[in-house]
C-alpha cells in the first residue's frame, strides 16, 4: 500500500499531501493536550510496534504479500490525533531511512494510511461502540470490524489516486486492490483484536477509549480510599 515514487501527478500527491499537512498540523495541536505521563511511554510502544509489525509481510493470494497497517490500534489505544501521528511518525521514517513509500507520495501515504486508516477508522470505531452493547465483547467486535475496514477503505483510496494519476484505470486498479485487501485485513482485524485484548487483560486503563472499566474498587480500609 505504500505508493513510491513516480505513481502519483503532480495534482493527486499535492491535494493528498495538503490534507495530511492539516490533520497532522492539528494533531500536533491536540498532542499538546493529550500527552502526559502515561501516554507519552505508550505511544512510543506503539509506534514502535507499528513500525516493526509493517515490516513483516504476509503471504496472500496469487503470490502477493500484505503487511499490519496498525491505524486502529493506534486510535484505540491513544485516541484518533495521537493515533494518527504514531501512523505519520512511521510512514516517515520508512520512507527516509528504508526507502519504503517515495518521497513525493509521502502526503498520500499518510492520507491513506493515518488520515483514513487511523483518524477517519477511529470515528467509524466510536459509532460501532456507541451502537453495540456496553461490553467488552461488543467493544473487541467494534474493534475487528473497524481495523477490517481501515485496511479497505486505505486501500480503495490508494487505488482512486492511481486511477487519477492515469497509473492504472479504476476499473482495474479498485478490484485488484480491494480484492487482495480483504484478506490482508482479515490478518488485519485478528491482529488488532488481540493485541487489545491483552492490554486489556493487563492494563485496562491504558487503552483511552475503553470505558467499561467501572468505579475504582472500594476497600474496607479508609485510608487506602482517599
Amino acid at each position: 500500500m505504500h505508493i513510491p515514487d513516480g505513481f502519483l501527478n503532480t495534482g493527486v500527491s499535492v491535494a493528498t499531501g495538503a490534507v495530511a499537512a492539516g490533520v497532522v498540523g492539528y494533531g500536533l495541536y491536540r498532542a499538546r493536550e493529550e500527552l502526559d505521563e502515561r501516554s507519552v511511554p505508550l505511544l512510543a510502544l506503539c509506534a514502535a510496534f507499528v513500525f516493526a509489525a509493517q515490516m513483516l509481510n504476509f503471504p496472500v493470494a496469487g503470490g502477493t504479500s500484505g503487511h499490519f497497517l496498525g491505524g486502529v490500534l493506534a486510535a484505540v489505544l491513544l485516541g484518533p490525533w495521537l493515533g494518527g501521528l504514531v501512523l505519520t511518525l512511521v510512514l516517515v521514517v520508512q520512507c527516509l531511512g528504508f526507502a519504503d513509500g517515495g518521497l513525493t507520495a509521502l502526503g498520500a501515504n499518510v492520507f491513506n494510511m493515518a488520515v483514513i486508516g487511523a483518524v477517519a477508522c477511529y470515528y467509524l470505531f466510536a459509532l460501532g461502540k456507541r451502537l453495540l452493547p456496553k461490553s467488552r465483547t461488543s467493544f473487541l467486535a467494534a474493534v475487528g470490524v473497524t481495523s477490517w475496514l481501515s485496511v479497505m477503505l486505505a486501500s480503495g483510496a490508494c487505488a482512486v489516486e492511481l486511477a487519477i494519476s492515469g497509473t492504472s484505470p479504476l476499473s482495474v486498479a479498485l478490484p485488484a486492490m480491494l480484492g487482495v485487501h480483504a484478506i490482508i485485513g482479515i490478518g488485519e482485524a485478528v491482529i488488532t483484536v488481540l493485541v487489545v485484548s491483552v492490554v486489556l487483560a493487563v492494563r485496562p486503563d491504558l487503552v483511552r477509549t475503553y470505558d467499561l472499566a467501572g468505579p475504582a474498587p472500594v476497600f474496607a480500609d479508609p485510608e487506602v480510599n482517599r
